[in-house]
């Protein structure tokens, strides 16, 4: 943990009480990574070591009986200059936050498994003492939190840009005059990084995802109810674990669930649908598809040699094989081919391509357990892995059928993946209201990094428990279901249309009764996405021919107009709508 204290920002902040941590109950067992030594008379100190931290952090995970463990962290922090402190937390559960009994961090909630970050600030006065509390329930039997303070810093520094790389040989700068337009410098930047290809007509409707189904019975039985209700519906998705428990990357599916694979994609194809599915570029170290890629020595060896074993009972070993490395591309394509695409697969989502081999691990152990990679240290090539694996599909489907089009929903992108007909969602977010919201800054954001296929989890991905054990007529289902309505009102506006999430199920009719008001609006809105959609696939191509952007922040057509400069939850879709989307409960 000591090259963690090397960013804290500049000294300036000392705890100078004891900290008070109560537990209620206490958790069967706890572990401290990284443990704040407080004394009086002095900042605090790295445990085990005398080098001097500027902050409050401590993180710490434990097995927690749920769900009503807690803990409270209670003390004082004394500033040593006057100004604005930020605060950072890294949180997951529910988390509170307050300095001087202001809570200047609301309840934030994340699942246990899945920590997120969120930032704050306080202004402190020299020489002032402020109480600091810091509420937690962690939500799960493991579960993480931790909260940094960075101290004041001038204003001309915090103004100033600076580049840095720990491996890096030199850097390329690239100028793009954009004359005052926003589309004429993301025009340029395509120019250097690629043309976006232009979607299937079919990837511009409604997509229906869940986690998972479980058996082609149930696929099937969702796709015929949206058929049977008329609600619309182009894409519905297969998520992980098709296969065999034993046999993740063999890309086979599991007979006893799935018994007729090519026939359940037929039926799908009957029905004027198409099917997307999960491919890992993960193996278990048992499949031939493993020993495949390690004979090219293109399989990453750390987690077999420290036998890290995943969460699928009773826990297999496994890894990641090396997108860099252009013969294990072809390979990984050859395999897919031979077991997914001969099928009928319409389209392929590319999850955990950070690439993602253990959850919640440091940056130095995920270096190695990413390499060494084809084009050498992991720490020189860290970031692209999305891009070659994204071009190893890419390139393998047109190789077989160049008449085609290509459609890829990856994690993790990285500039460029536009030309390889690539989409990103972000990731596995929450099903608050403040998750919603984040998405919309997130989705603008991402257009304006160039890349203009970008999509998220509608209804959010991680379940809080209230919703999960909502009883007809309480208040957490109204909300559930207001959320979700509120969500796909957003949705329907965005580039792609899609839901996913975990249970409850995602199906309309399994969030709310047909003829209730949230299934009439929900069915409304999914149906006037189709209303649009000559106008929705003119922007489509736009972006091919034109470097179009479909989800406009609003400074982008409106850039002499400086309020436009901070709106982060309105935007434009095209040239012709303007969205608004509604993201409180209850809000009329």
């Amino acid at each position: 943990m000591r090259s963690a204290a090397g960013d804290l920002g500049r000294p300036g902040i000392v705890m100078i009480s004891p900290v008070r941590m109560t537990t209620n109950p206490a958790p069967a067992q706890t572990r401290t990574f990284l443990t704040v030594t407080v004394k009086s008379e002095g900042a605090p100190t790295l445990a085990g070591s005398s080098e001097k931290l500027y902050c409050v952090f401590a993180i710490q995970t434990g097995h927690f009986p749920k769900p009503s463990a807690s803990a409270t962290w209670e003390g004082e922090i004394e500033a040593k200059e006057t100004g604005t402190y930020h605060f950072k937390l890294h949180y997951a559960g529910y988390t509170k936050v307050f300095v001087n009994n202001e809570e200047i961090i609301p309840e934030r909630w994340r699942a246990a498994w899945n920590p997120n970050d969120y930032k704050a600030t306080a202004d402190l006065e020299k020489g002032k003492r402020y109480p600091i509390r810091i509420e937690w329930l962690p939500d799960g039997d493991v579960s993480y939190i931790g909260l940094k303070v960075l101290s004041p810093l001038p204003e001309e520094e915090r103004e100033r840009l600076a580049f840095w790389s720990e491996m890096g040989d030199d850097i390329d700068y690239y100028f793009i005059n954009g004359e005052s337009s926003m589309d004429k410098v993301i025009s340029g930047y395509r120019t250097v990084t690629g043309k976006s290809q232009i979607m299937p007509k079919w990837a511009m409707g409604f997509w229906l995802s869940r986690e998972r189904y479980k058996t082609q019975e149930e696929l099937l039985t969702a796709l015929n109810e949206y058929r049977r209700r008329q609600v619309p519906l182009d894409v519905i998705v297969q998520d992980w674990s098709y296969w065999p428990v034993d046999a993740w990357g063999s890309h086979e599916f599991d007979k006893e669930r799935f018994p007729d694979p090519k026939g359940m994609i037929r039926e799908i194809h009957d029905k004027d649908a198409r099917i997307m599915i999960s491919v890992w570029p993960k193996f278990y170290y048992t499949t031939e598809h493993y020993k495949e890629l390690d004979a090219l020595g293109a399989m990453y060896q750390q987690a077999i040699k420290d036998s890290i074993r995943d969460w699928i009972y009773p826990g297999y070993i496994g890894s990641f094989y090396d997108a860099y490395n252009p013969e294990a591309r072809k390979l990984f394509w050859e395999q897919m081919n031979e077991h997914l695409y001969s099928l009928g697969i319409d389209a392929w989502w590319m999850d955990a391509s950070e690439p993602n081999v253990q959850d919640n691990t440091d940056i130095e152990y995920r270096k190695a357990l990413c390499g060494p990679t084809y084009l050498g240290p992991s720490t020189k090539y860290f970031n692209a892995y999305a891009l070659e694996n994204a071009e190893a599909i890419y390139d393998g489907q047109r190789s077989v059928n160049p008449d085609d089009r290509v459609f890829l929903l990856t994690r993790s992108g990285f500039a460029g993946q536009q030309r390889y007909s690539t989409a990103t969602w972000s990731g596995d977010i929450g099903t608050r209201w403040e998750d919603m919201k984040a998405q919309i800054s997130a989705g603008l954001n991402f257009a304006m990094s160039g890349i203009p296929y970008w999509t998220m989890d509608i209804g959010g991905f991680s379940v809080e428990n209230r919703y999960m054990a909502a009883k007809e007529g309480s208040e957490d289902l109204r909300e559930w279901r207001e959320l979700n309505n509120r969500w796909y009102q957003f949705g329907a506006f965005c580039p792609l249309f899609r839901s996913h999430g975990q249970y409850p199920c995602r199906e309309i009719y399994n969030i709310a009764p047909e003829g209730s008001p949230t299934y009439q609006s929900m069915k409304y809105y999914t149906e006037l996405r189709y209303q649009l959609m000559p106008y929705i696939y003119s922007l489509a191509s736009k972006t091919h021919f034109e470097d179009y952007t479909i989800m406009r922040a609003m400074v982008m057509d409106y850039s002499n107009d400086e309020k436009t400069y901070d709106i982060d939850d309105q935007f434009m879709f095209g040239p012709a709508f303007m969205a608004c989307p509604v993201h409180k409960y209850k809000a009329r």
